[in-house]
Parts: structure tokens; sequence; C-alpha cells
């Protein structure tokens, strides 16, 4: 059987936390920054875990992560 291919755009953006989990960042943090609050631009910054519901999905693009 050939090897998987990783999706090499996912590759870029997901990564594994110690536990296993699958570790994302928020969006929206890009452009027009000066309508939002500092308060939400500070809580964008921060590394999220991808949701239970999400998981199998990254997981089949990234089959070596």
């Amino acid at each position: 059987m050939p090897k998987m291919k990783t999706h090499r755009g996912s590759a870029k953006r997901f990564s594994r936390t110690g536990s296993g989990k699958i570790k994302r960042h928020k969006a929206m943090k890009n452009h027009m920054l000066g309508c939002k609050t500092t308060k939400r631009k500070r809580q964008l910054r921060s590394a999220d875990v991808v949701q239970k519901a999400d998981v199998r999905r990254v997981e089949r693009l990234l089959p070596y992560l």
C-alpha cells in the first residue's frame, strides 16, 4: 500500500500538543483590527484546540502528525 500524502496547507496550520490534541490558531486577526477591541485581539492571539467534531477530518488530512 502506498504512503499517504500529507495535506501541506493543513500541515502549516495545525500541530499536536503534548497530550495528543490538535492545536490551531484563531481566525479574524489579519485585517480591520482598528474596530476590534484590545481584549478581543488579545484573546485571538492565543492558540486553541480543534473541536471534537472536527478532529477526524483534520487527522485524515494529516496522517503523520
